[in-house]
């Protein structure tokens, strides 16, 4: 049986984790029809800072790649709180990235979130649409969204 010290000292280590800031951490990320052969590959999502905070800037960066050059096109993007849609809007890509893309590149977002969010887990799917509104890629990725942090 552990004494109680080295169980208080096992608490302190875990808070303390707890209460450091999370900078940048990969999130996992699924195609939505994962079947299908997308010309524009996703290879990772990041989201900083991890949990989002309701009032502070975000930003969402996707590393994406692909072998056509992309001169114009739009993403939209669709959020989930549970099974409920909570917002949705479509961005001009070139406003995400250096357009033309291709080859390898990243689309970054930023965001700052009302401060009345509700904390929890969230879900976004997102598609990216070519020129003629062709399916570049859709991907879906989870976030958390934290408690308001103290300024």
């Amino acid at each position: 049986m552990a004494s109680k010290q080295s169980i208080l000292v096992l608490a302190a280590v875990a808070a303390c984790l707890l209460l450091l800031p999370a900078a940048t951490a990969a999130t996992s990320v699924e195609y939505c029809n994962k079947g299908k052969q997308y010309p524009l590959k996703v290879s990772g999502v990041e989201i900083s800072p991890d949990p989002v905070q309701p009032g502070k800037a975000a930003t969402f960066k996707i590393s994406a790649s692909t072998d056509k050059s992309i001169e114009k096109g739009k993403l939209t993007i669709d959020v989930k709180y549970f099974f409920f849609y909570v917002h949705s809007e479509t961005r001009d890509i070139c406003g995400e990235t250096t357009c033309p893309a291709s080859g390898e590149f990243v689309l970054s977002h930023e965001q700052t979130l009302p401060s009345f969010t509700p904390p929890g887990s969230y879900t976004i799917t997102m598609k990216i649409l070519g020129d003629n509104n062709e399916e570049l890629s859709c991907i879906s990725f989870g976030f958390s969204i934290g408690f308001v942090a103290s300024s």
